[in-house]
């Protein structure tokens, strides 16, 4: 776990530095899934089984929602400080919990109420919108903030699709069903503004998706061999990996609110799933 909060954070410092060299987000976009159609398409044609799997209208379903939290993800961390950015995105368990109870039909235990007050507060510290705070309210560009959050509610929508795809699917197929879908997506949208990358550009493209198969690859195994309670609690520090890069690559240092939202935030996605790994 440890392993993929670091490849998840370096994801987003390739994604930040090689927008900074002129290539759009919707390019990066499809750099990665290109990259991780590859990848995905060896893993199913290893275990020998169909590409295509069963309900397909909920992998096409799952496909699209991730390509939409990804481009907004990735706008994000663009436009945003890293830190920040990337603490908006553990909004996801809110998110999660309360489409949970209605679409999956789950009972709101007293954890997930708390996951979402301390994660809806969190996020008000973070943002700090002027007609609360004042003068004190956040300077982060309106549409990078609801682009954060937009993309934290389409993972949200993604991982409940994925818990109900379980009852049918094979996980890789799950998996290869997000760049098939999220490839031909990003290119239709991006049009004619592709931007030639060079030097550097070709090798941070790589990294994107190298970088998010490490993640993946760690955190599939570290719930293959440890309690999902056990492997979350590890995954939070992503935070601190990005906090880190962000300070000594981007040269940005998080504010104190960021700190105080952000532990929010954490804290609640953190009590949901210690608690209910215990209720079970």
């Amino acid at each position: 776990m440890i392993l993929s909060a670091l490849g998840f954070a370096l994801m987003g410092a390739c994604v930040k530095l090689v927008s900074a060299r002129g290539i759009p987000v919707l390019e990066i976009v499809a750099a990665r899934a290109l990259i991780s159609a590859v990848i995905s398409y060896a893993d199913v044609k290893r275990k020998g089984i169909s590409l295509w799997g069963n309900r397909k209208d909920l992998l096409c379903a799952r496909g699209i929602a991730g390509a939409l939290a990804l481009v907004c993800v990735y706008y994000a961390l663009v436009n945003m400080p890293f830190a920040e950015a990337t603490m908006l995105q553990y909004l996801h368990p809110m998110f999660t919990a309360i489409l949970a109870i209605f679409f999956l039909r789950e009972r709101l235990h007293g954890s997930t109420l708390l996951c979402i007050i301390f994660s809806f507060v969190g996020l008000l510290i973070i943002v700090r919108p002027s007609f609360l705070f004042g003068d004190l309210q956040a300077s982060y560009s309106l549409l990078a903030i609801v682009a954060a959050i937009a993309g934290a509610f389409g993972s949200a929508v993604a991982y409940v699709l994925v818990r109900k795809l379980n009852e049918t699917e094979d996980p890789s197929v799950i998996i290869f069903y997000f760049p098939i879908v999220a490839l031909p997506f990003s290119l239709i949208l991006l049009g004619d503004n592709v931007v030639m990358p060079q030097g550097w550009s070709w090798l941070l493209l790589l990294g994107v998706g190298v970088a998010t198969q490490i993640g993946q690859i760690g955190l599939t195994k570290a719930m293959q061999t440890e309690t999902a309670s056990k492997a979350t609690s590890f995954s939070y520090l992503q935070v601190v990996f990005a906090a880190l890069l962000g300070w000594f690559v981007f040269s940005e240092a998080p504010v104190m609110w960021t700190w105080v939202g952000g532990g929010l935030i954490i804290m609640g996605a953190f009590i949901n799933v210690i608690f209910r790994e215990k209720s079970k």
